[in-house]
């Protein structure tokens, strides 16, 4: 006779759940020492620490981490919100910020948002209060916390990236501007009379530092400045201004706002028959793995995506660990050029 109420299991008894009792009796040690070992205490002998976790592995014990968390009152968890994982950035932070998070320990959870507005963020932040987070960074992209459009509740442990709120949340980023600076200088520097430049959306924070950067540094080189492209991270993009620009007899060089936009600006100069770099010049933004395999290899300024990730996580581990000790300001974290063979001095 097979008795009801089981879950699957041969006989209808239902599987009981191992217990840290059972560990310690199978390691021959203390529920206490079990539970050291458990929660990554330090004060225990490693030959004792292997013997728990050799039991643990034996029987497939799993901690109980949301007891442990209420007992500890943390979670060992950060959330990240963030608008779009499509784009080179948010994805490649989004990747260090897990992989830095999961070597302190940490875990992510990962929250999108398809809209940007007021009410969305507060329930993105509602929801990660349901998931139990220590602390959230909000990867933002786009012009909404220096605005004052969206405001972030109160009380949180917060690291914003890609903002211009650093006068009132822990902000990390990228140096936009001396990025783009880099890449005008570069360019000039090799005898080009000014720069063209095709932008990035217009709402994104990191598109208009690059733009102003752009502007700022042909006006102070006493450079004309020609009127700006306006792209939307796409090759497809890229490729469109890339077919303007052939109509601009007087464009030797371009400074594409992403590498993405560059690679839609080689094709489409290939195809109207005005080389790179011998008749155009171009220069990218990112330094995505794929830009030295571009035909030609694309120059561009190369971003710390890695770096970036990792002063996040740093910055949230020490709201969580000492609140108050972090003030709000803006961590830039350095670029580089990575020059290639898309740039050259001009024809003649």
């Amino acid at each position: 006779m097979v008795e009801r109420g089981g879950s699957g299991v041969p006989g209808g008894r239902r599987k009981q759940r191992v217990s840290m009792a059972d560990v310690a009796k199978l390691a021959g040690v203390s529920s206490q020492t079990v539970s050291r070992v458990a929660n990554g205490h330090a004060r225990v002998v490693d030959s004792t620490r292997e013997q728990v976790l050799a039991a643990m592995r034996e029987l497939g014990y799993r901690p109980n981490s949301a007891a442990r968390a209420l007992r500890y009152g943390q979670f060992n968890t950060i959330g990240v919100i963030l608008f779009s994982l499509s784009s080179t950035g948010n994805s490649r932070t989004v990747e260090a910020i897990a992989t830095h998070a999961a070597a302190e320990g940490y875990a992510i959870t990962l929250i999108p948002i398809d809209v940007p507005t007021q009410d969305n963020v507060l329930g993105a932040f509602t929801r990660m209060g349901e998931l139990a987070v220590d602390a959230v960074v909000v990867i933002m992209e786009i012009h909404l916390l220096d605005t004052g459009t969206v405001q972030l509740p109160p009380g949180v442990h917060v690291v914003v990236v890609d903002s211009d709120a650093g006068d009132r949340y822990t902000v990390v980023d990228t140096d936009q501007a001396d990025g783009a600076r880099k890449a005008v200088r570069h360019l000039l520097d090799l005898g080009h009379r000014t720069v063209w430049h095709v932008t990035g959306p217009q709402t994104s924070f990191s598109a208009q530092r690059r733009t102003q950067a752009w502007r700022a540094e042909l006006t102070e080189a006493g450079c004309p400045v020609p009127p700006p492209l306006h792209g939307d991270w796409s090759a497809e993009s890229g490729y469109a201004a890339g077919l303007a620009l052939v109509e601009e007899p007087d464009c030797t060089a371009v400074f594409a706002a992403n590498d993405q936009m560059a690679l839609g600006l080689l094709r489409a100069f290939h195809e109207s028959g005005r080389p790179v770099p011998d008749d155009i010049s171009v220069v990218g933004f990112d330094d995505v793995p794929e830009a030295a395999f571009f035909v030609p290899p694309l120059t561009t300024v190369h971003q710390d995506f890695a770096e970036v990730g990792h002063r996040c996580v740093q910055k949230a581990l020490q709201q969580i660990r000492t609140p108050g000790a972090v003030r709000p300001g803006t961590d830039l974290v350095p670029t580089t050029l990575a020059v290639r063979r898309s740039t050259a001095a001009p024809r003649g």
